[in-house]
């Protein structure tokens, strides 16, 4: 292979590695021209299989800043750049393997990240994209029923809250004239209580002036005859003779 060959060859794997989302490094040893066809068409158009040379693409994957092992380059190698799902690239290969036991996974890239042959096939268990998209499709299309049933659960709800409210207002408004109904006989009765207090306290005022008076007159009454009796004596006492 001349320079410009390889300069040529080195650029098309390049952009297949910018271009892809996916790449699957695989060892073709033993497998026909028709075999690999075969693995082609069953890969789909948004997959290339190319053979390529291990140093080139050692090179090639530089320039596209992928980072891939040199453990996987070693052999007769085929890289299965994956434009479309990598799930069905996976399957594909997969599945082409079961029936030709020559072609051997060796590992992959995904989105820059370094693949081994054991995740390669656990992407390739994987559901398609579509059954996955038809899947969120359904869970989304399901979700507006099931944010109404949500919304109208705390509305119902709500609307029973407010109705009972308005059956017990009635009987709050009530309740204020109930309570001063029964608070109008306690404070008359206070108010009698009250009275009642002050009409014995004046009468016992009463009452103790009026013993103090009778005291003082029976005292004024029994003074008076003794003032008379000493003045009785004063008179009737002789003068002495004078001498």
């Amino acid at each position: 292979m001349s320079r410009t060959e390889k300069i040529s060859a080195v650029a098309e794997i390049t952009e297949h590695f910018s271009n892809s989302s996916a790449a699957v490094i695989t060892e073709y040893r033993g497998l026909t021209v028709k075999q690999i066809s075969e693995l082609r068409r069953a890969l789909g158009s948004e997959t290339t299989y190319a053979v390529v040379k291990n140093t080139l693409t050692k090179r090639a994957a530089a320039d596209a800043g992928v980072s891939i092992s040199e453990d996987l380059l070693v052999g007769p190698t085929a890289i299965a750049f994956v434009k479309g799902d990598p799930v069905e690239a996976a399957k594909g290969l997969r599945e082409f393997a079961r029936g030709n036991p020559l072609l051997v996974i060796k590992g992959g890239v995904l989105d820059g990240k370094a693949l081994s042959a054991g995740e390669v096939t656990k992407i390739a268990d994987l559901e398609p994209r579509e059954v996955l998209l038809a899947k969120l499709a359904g869970a989304l299309k399901a979700l507006p029923t099931r944010a109404a049933g949500l919304f109208q659960a705390p509305l119902s709800q709500m609307a029973r809250l407010a109705k009972a409210l308005e059956e017990t207002k009635p009987a709050s408004a009530d309740a204020p004239t109930s309570a001063e109904a029964t608070d109008a006989p306690a404070n008359d009765e206070a108010a009698s209580n009250e009275a009642a207090s002050n009409e014995a306290a004046s009468n016992e005022a009463a009452s103790n002036e009026a013993a103090s008076n009778e005291a003082a007159s029976n005292e004024a009454a029994t003074d008076t005859p003794v003032a008379a009796a000493e003045a009785s004596d004063t008179t009737e006492t002789p003068a002495e003779p004078a001498e």
